[in-house]
């Protein structure tokens, strides 16, 4: 059976890590700790952490005042409340004051399932991503996620980053390496191009396999970064199949598919299909259950594809 870890456990392991070996690393909660996982961090490390109660607009705020310091804030929250009730300060104070502020955003997408749409984050990426001077990152799996953490402590821009709230299995290894900006191609299929982001990575990957039993080929695309967009790649998968399908747990408007498509209507001809949320109310549920409703699981994602490369005839 594939392993599976939360993104968010990773994230709060190697923040504890990096945080013991650096004394100017702060994490912000708003009542989140447990949601977020951060374990012993608060017990650990208590002058390097901050507990604001259900303050997200004040918590952003705060950790731009500390980042303007010389801290390196790490704010962590559910991504439904920092990306739309914190919009504001995110824009303002972290991103067009040049702040050294990453945004972790958790339980993002559909993770609250049960909660129902006003704990749904499923605007978040259109949102963030018009915002200028911020980094928008939607990782695959744990170890991607651990990646990312080591390459934000180098860096000192802006950044926002949905993760989900359960296990995802693990696709790539301990020691994988991630580039910012820079998406990573899994097979080379011709047939056609599925472009994914966050835990819809893993069911294109299971999709192709199940096409390639069919003799369908299929590209995959991991585009972890949404902003900056790695259009060299879009155009490239585009050229090589000349149709395109976009995964993500997000509306399909403003989104990864939205982002894929400002570039393809431009630059080429390809083909292109945007699977995410639809733009309605969306039904309570399990992720698995409204991924299921919406056929965007393994079965409902083959289906599509074989779809999309008929339109392409």
């Amino acid at each position: 059976m594939m392993a599976r870890e939360a993104c968010r456990e990773a994230f709060s392991k190697r923040i504890l890590e990096e945080a013991k070996k650096d004394r100017d690393i702060v994490v912000i909660c708003t009542d989140s700790r447990g949601s977020a996982s951060l374990g012993s961090y608060p017990e650990e490390l208590p002058e390097q952490f901050v507990e604001l109660g259900i303050a997200e607009q004040n918590a952003v705020t705060m950790a731009a005042g500390m980042a303007s310091v010389g801290k390196k804030a790490y704010v962590v929250g559910p991504a439904s409340f920092y990306s739309m009730r914190a919009a504001e300060q995110v824009k303002v104070d972290v991103a067009y004051s040049h702040n050294n502020v990453k945004i972790i955003g958790i339980s993002g997408g559909i993770s609250y399932g049960a909660l129902g749409a006003t704990h749904h984050s499923l605007q978040d990426i259109a949102l963030m991503r018009a915002i200028p001077g911020l980094i928008v990152e939607v990782p695959s799996d744990a170890n991607q996620m651990r990646a990312l953490v080591g390459k934000f402590l180098s860096i000192d821009d802006p950044v926002y980053v949905r993760i989900g709230r359960g296990p995802v299995p693990v696709i790539y290894n301990e020691n994988c390496d991630v580039e910012i900006g820079k998406a990573i191609t899994w097979f080379d299929g011709t047939d056609a191009a599925i472009i994914a982001c966050g835990q819809m990575v893993w069911r294109a990957l299971e999709a192709a396999k199940e096409l390639e039993k069919e003799g369908i080929h299929v590209t995959v695309v991991d585009m972890h970064t949404i902003k900056p967009l790695d259009e060299e790649t879009i155009l490239s998968v585009a050229e090589k199949c000349g149709c395109v399908l976009t995964l993500e747990e997000h509306s399909i408007y403003g989104g990864l598919g939205g982002a894929v498509a400002e570039v393809l209507k431009t630059q080429t001809k390809a083909s292109l299909m945007i699977v995410g949320i639809p733009d309605e109310d969306v039904p309570n549920g399990t992720d698995e259950e409204v991924f299921s409703y919406y056929g965007m699981d393994v079965p409902g994602i083959v289906l599509k594809v074989k779809e999309l490369i008929e339109k392409k005839k």
